[in-house]
């Protein structure tokens, strides 16, 4: 009976959580799962099913596959600079432990992970920016021909992978100190005294054992970059201020379908494509997880 009065008291406390949790959570992507289906244009009171119309005319929408390819470039690049950056920021913190120095250097990676998005984008358009900017002024001073960053495609691309890196750098830098902290010392030692060099302790040692880490902030970052938004908004924006057609991103065609055009339910089902992208990253993440553990 007190087992029983346990489980009861535990499932009643944790109701009303889960109680939130639905409605905030679960119910928008049911509901955007139903607009998806639909023909829902916010000026028309008939709002026919259509069934899978909108996801066939999405694979056929130039801008939509645009987006998806330059969401795609973004997040995997994203991945590629972050994730190794990360990595040996975090092994050279680690190793400098007992600086007293070291705080400062965890808080200095860490602080563009809580900056303000928009203005630190802001920062960065200036940065890149083709006449003002330091980053061409640097070039300049070295013999190197300024570029255009924000007004080639292939630039902005570059430029919007800079900057989400940079701020996804001190999330991933804090998950991998965790992970060096929990490495067993004996194994340093023994390649230590073995005659390996620190380069050689990090590569067979530190990278190996953090496997594990590696594989939950490619993921945790490959997903946080798919939804990138405010990046391109804010880089890729002509003099006006109106979103430029440089680097058109998923999330950007979506609000524009759903807030400019009207489309709510066409919109819906590119959020159904993002959502399916997400799922599959997580699926693939607890596949290697499983994989990893049965070996």
């Amino acid at each position: 009976m007190l087992q029983q009065k346990r489980w009861r008291f535990a499932i009643l406390a944790i109701l009303p959580t889960l109680a939130i949790f639905a409605w905030v959570r679960m119910y928008p992507i049911v509901e955007t799962l139903r607009l998806s289906l639909h023909q829902w244009n916010i000026l028309s009171k008939n709002k026919p099913f259509i069934g899978l119309a909108n996801f066939r005319e999405l694979f056929q929408d130039q801008l939509f596959l645009n987006a998806l390819t330059n969401t795609s470039i973004i997040a995997f690049g994203v991945v590629i600079l972050t994730v190794p950056t990360a990595m040996v920021i975090a092994g050279l913190i680690h190793h400098r432990t007992h600086s007293r120095f070291s705080g400062f250097y965890e808080t200095s990676v860490f602080i563009p992970h809580v900056v303000s998005l928009v203005p630190a984008a802001m920062a960065w358009k200036w940065i890149f920016d083709a006449k003002l900017g330091p980053l061409n002024a640097l070039l300049e001073f070295f013999g190197i021909p300024a570029q255009a960053w924000l007004f080639d495609p292939v630039l902005s691309v570059i430029c919007i992978i800079v900057l989400c890196s940079w701020q996804a750098l001190g999330y991933a830098v804090l998950i991998y100190l965790v992970g060096f902290k929990n490495l067993p010392v004996s194994l340093f030692e023994a390649a230590k005294l073995d005659g390996a060099s620190g380069v050689q302790r990090f590569w067979h040692v530190s990278v190996p054992m953090l496997k594990p880490i590696t594989l939950y902030v490619s993921v945790v970052t490959l997903i946080s970059a798919f939804n990138v938004y405010a990046q391109a908004f804010v880089l890729a924006s002509d003099s006006q201020g109106a979103p430029g057609r440089q680097v058109r991103v998923l999330v950007l065609d979506m609000l524009e379908n759903s807030f400019r055009n009207y489309r709510v339910g066409y919109a819906a089902s590119e959020a159904v494509v993002l959502l399916a992208i997400v799922l599959v990253l997580t699926l693939i993440q607890f596949g290697l997880l499983r994989e990893k553990g049965r070996k």
